[in-house]
């Protein structure tokens, strides 16, 4: 059973540095991606359900 999790940015689906569990929710949260530079602004759900709202350059 999975624990926990890796958020993967959604422009290069490299990991980020945030982990969630999966109880984990979250609204308008800013991630950004160490390696292709980008913030983007996502909504968590329970269970690992992500959606991504915007991309920021």
């Amino acid at each position: 059973m999975v624990k926990e999790k890796w958020i993967y940015c959604p422009v290069c689906n490299n990991k980020t540095r945030i982990k969630i569990r999966k109880e984990t929710v979250a609204e308008n949260l800013p991630v950004f991606c160490p390696k292709c530079k980008i913030q983007s602004i996502i909504d968590i759900k329970p269970d690992f359900e992500i959606e991504v709202k915007t991309d920021i350059v």
